[in-house]
């Protein structure tokens, strides 16, 4: 698959294909969205919410979560706040999100029958590192939203001026709910 799509790479870039791309690296909008990895989501988010290329910081991870107040999804957000002009952020999950009840005993399983060893495991999970925490979904979408956003808009490195707010958006028809307490 990758060389296809190298292959596919020379080509658009031969054909002037990104032209149409062309945008500054500070979003016009001066927005950040927190979204969930999900492919039904890939298009339909940003058309969804009205955004073209340059307009919003687009951060994606499984689930849409901040896990915890120093991960890269937090990182990434206040590196939009502070080097990309970041005012507003939104936290965008989705309808039947597969984060959603998934669970480390389930992902033990797969690590172990793809050649992962339980010795390997073991070596992670006595370092420090809580796997049942760290590959752990959430059961609820609601209170996942008002999670992350309540994480970021109490980060002490996020000034008080940004504003942070909630939603879960239909992964069939982009329609969104705001989530609030």
């Amino acid at each position: 698959m990758i060389d296809e799509i190298l292959k596919f790479n020379k080509e658009f870039v031969a054909r002037g294909d990104y032209e149409k791309f062309a945008a500054d690296k500070y979003p016009n909008k001066r927005l950040a969205v927190l979204s969930c990895m999900d492919t039904r989501l890939t298009e339909l988010l940003p058309a969804a919410l009205g955004l073209k290329n340059g307009d919003a910081k687009i951060v994606k991870n499984a689930g849409g979560l901040v896990l915890s107040p120093y991960d890269s999804a937090m990182r990434s957000l206040l590196v939009a706040v502070y080097e990309l002009g970041v005012r507003e952020i939104m936290v965008v999950a989705h309808t039947n999100c597969g984060a959603c009840h998934m669970s480390f005993s389930d992902f033990e399983q797969h690590i172990i029958a793809r050649g992962i060893s339980e010795k390997t495991l073991n070596t992670i999970k006595h370092s420090g590192i809580n796997l049942d925490q760290w590959l752990e979904g959430f059961h609820d979408t609601h209170e996942s939203v008002l999670t992350t956003v309540s994480t970021i808009t109490y980060h002490p490195l996020l000034p008080p001026d940004v504003v942070v707010r909630g939603f879960i958006i239909d992964s069939t028809t982009g329609a969104l709910e705001e989530v609030t307490v």
